[in-house]
C-alpha cells in the first residue's frame, strides 16, 4: 500500500480541487433557474482525479528513485 500513497493522494487532492474549484467559480455565477448536469460535473472531476492520481504517482516515484528508497 505504500507504494500507492501517491496514487491515491493525487485522485483526492484532484477530484477534491476541482469540486472546490468549481464551487467557488463557477456556481455563483450561474442562476438558480439554469440547468446544470450534475453527472458532467461528477464526470470532470473524477477524470481530473485520474490525470491528477497520474501526476502524484510520477512525483512519487521521482522521489524514490532519487532518494534511493526502490
Amino acid at each position: 500500500m505504500k507504494n500507492k500513497t501517491g496514487l491515491l493522494a493525487g485522485f483526492a487532492l484532484g477530484a477534491a480541487g476541482f469540486l472546490l474549484m468549481f464551487k467557488w467559480l463557477v456556481l455563483p455565477k450561474i442562476s438558480p433557474s439554469d440547468e446544470l448536469a450534475p453527472g458532467i460535473v461528477v464526470l470532470i472531476s473524477i477524470f481530473s482525479g485520474v490525470f491528477f492520481a497520474f501526476i502524484g504517482s510520477f512525483v512519487q516515484n521521482y522521489l524514490a528513485g532519487k532518494n534511493g528508497y526502490k
